[in-house]
């Protein structure tokens, strides 16, 4: 029997992705265990896991400086585990797996296709072809470990909408209507639909009583964004609640529209259809995540496209064309399908 620690920290996004390669690893191999190693708050996302699949939480504060790894090695290596899975092959984690290779451990580590991202977003003679995906990638570490893994899509709460009476008082009975979930935001400029298109989109359903909208985020800026927009059938979720009320409250959407961002990933882990909207980044590069049956992409077919890996890069034309030119109404005619 085999005891694997994963690690990736960093975008909750990118830890979302990982959780239906941990759960495909675990009802293939249900005599090893996996441990995903990453941040306190992201405990939500292995709820109703199988037996076989752990969680090890580390705050990253308590750990600072090459002496703060050094520390966290060592307790990792106390724990017990038999290998190391690095899904992130940063700073941090290259300086664990120092210590596991020390300790004699077998380690792996993920390709991030650096040269291939490199083609896809060059400015001229851009190479347009799918990169291998981000799930596919965190599987191929485990491969690596010995562990070959076919993907499926993992649903929290399985098909089932989970219970919300916690938060009714928030978002009140849904007595047969439609529940959209919209998130606006995301990390970078060039994935952000603007704001002002986005409270058009809003407002196209805003009037229709028989419809619900949700926005999602998180921070005081987008928190006033979002309340600065709430009228009677349009509700923010921005700090009144936690990750976990969020997912079971996403269990009961009919459809999340967001952004090349978190919730895209997050909505797909409990079985939601996504409409994700991409400006600067493209799903070519393989950031879709595993996403529900369903689920559609809008994006403008530009000659700039993709102009950057994570959408963290000035325009080169100044005005984000890929994200001006997709209309509110074409963007609220995909989203009257699911409703």
């Amino acid at each position: 029997m085999a005891s694997i620690l994963v690690s990736r920290f960093s975008a909750l996004g990118d830890v979302a992705m990982t959780i239906g390669v941990i759960k495909s690893f675990a009802d293939i191999y249900p005599d090893h265990h996996i441990t995903l190693m990453s941040r306190p708050f992201i405990a939500p996302l292995l709820e109703n896991m199988p037996s076989n699949v752990h969680f090890r939480p580390v705050d990253l504060n308590n750990y600072k400086g090459l002496g703060g790894l050094r520390r966290l090695s060592r307790q990792l290596i106390g724990e017990g585990y038999d290998m190391l899975a690095d899904m992130h092959d940063v700073l941090r984690t290259k300086v664990i797996r120092y210590y596991f290779k020390r300790a004699h451990k077998p380690i792996a580590v993920i390709d991030k296709g650096r040269k291939e991202r490199k083609l896809i977003t060059r400015a001229k003679n851009k190479q347009l072809h799918p990169l291998t995906p981000s799930p596919q990638r965190y599987a191929d570490v485990l491969t690596k470990l010995g562990f070959p893994i076919t993907l499926k899509p993992h649903h929290i709460y399985g098909n089932q909408s989970a219970d919300i009476s916690d938060i009714k008082p928030i978002v009140g009975e849904k007595n047969g209507n439609a529940w959209i979930g919209i998130a606006p935001f995301a990390a970078h400029e060039g994935k952000i639909y603007p704001l002002p298109m986005m409270k058009q989109v809003i407002n196209l359903f805003a009037d229709n009583d028989n419809v619900k909208i949700f926005l999602f985020g998180s921070g005081p800026k987008e928190k006033e964004w979002c309340e600065g927009i709430t009228q009677q059938n349009v509700v923010s979720m921005v700090g009144k609640t936690n990750l976990q009320k969020e997912l079971r409250l996403m269990t009961h959407l009919n459809v999340m529209l967001t952004m090349d961002s978190a919730n895209m990933h997050l909505s797909s882990l409990v079985g939601t259809p996504v409409v994700s909207i991409w400006g600067a980044t493209h799903p070519l590069a393989g950031f879709t995540g595993l996403q529900p049956n369903g689920s559609k992409i809008i994006q403008q077919d530009l000659d700039c496209r993709p102009c950057s890996i994570y959408g963290n890069k000035k325009c080169r034309k100044g005005n984000y064309p890929c994200m001006t030119t997709i209309t509110p109404l074409s963007i609220a005619n995909i989203i009257k399908q699911y409703i």
